[in-house]
């Protein structure tokens, strides 16, 4: 994904070069229950090394600038990204092959300062229990393209990936993707302020977390 919107940039004019403003490494575990139902998503956020700077100073956080943060600091960063608007979707959109099926709110958040990058984690609850009778897929993007992200991380699932079932990781296609953003912005007059009014094509950029059972 970073590559991709990088790619982009360098062809787009000046006031649209502020898209994406973050980039985020992300990481998607499916959670089962007994029967081999999906249950809940864990996801990991771990946030590009700029945007982890900016707001750990803005907090006054890592004092001696060594890139980790203290006991206290860390008690500090607990929940620094999960205070959401009403109706924030969280980034991640859960689909049972075509059907979008929704998530829970944000819970059992932890945080972190390393090695430079922040990494924040939340868990979303699937109710009722989702069984995989058709493909589950997990999308991780921002509409507005404000925010970057890549599923980066190796998926987990707890406790296993039920049996006869098959993961994957889909890039999105970036030739496609880019032809869209730039339609889409041909629409927009001399006199519109695009930062401020992004269409939204975020979800052309996604990538995907494809979860297949019983089919080869």
């Amino acid at each position: 994904m970073r590559a991709v919107a990088l790619a982009l940039a360098v062809s787009l004019p000046l006031p649209v070069l502020a898209h994406p403003h973050v980039w985020i490494d992300t990481g998607v575990e499916v959670l089962f229950d007994a029967e081999g139902r999906a249950e809940a998503l864990r996801l990991t956020w771990v946030y590009d090394d700029f945007y982890s700077m900016v707001l750990v100073e803005e907090r006054g956080l890592d004092a001696d600038h060594d890139g980790n943060a203290t006991a206290a600091e860390t008690a500090a960063l607990q929940g620094f990204d999960m205070n959401w608007d009403t109706g924030f979707s969280g980034d991640t959109y859960l689909l049972s092959g075509e059907a979008p099926v929704p998530l829970g709110p944000p819970q059992d958040w932890t945080a972190k300062f390393e090695g430079g990058r922040l990494t924040s984690t939340h868990l979303r609850r699937i109710d009722p229990a989702l069984p995989l009778t058709q493909p589950l897929r997990v999308q991780a993007y921002d509409p507005s393209f404000y925010n970057a992200y890549t599923i980066a991380l190796p998926p987990t699932f707890t406790p296993a990936l039920p049996q006869g079932c098959k993961a994957e990781v889909l890039a999105p296609d970036a030739t496609a993707a880019n032809e869209q953003l730039l339609a889409a912005l041909a629409e927009y007059g001399a006199d519109q302020d695009v930062e401020a009014d992004f269409p939204a094509v975020g979800a052309n950029f996604a990538d995907e977390l494809v979860v297949t059972c019983g089919a080869e």
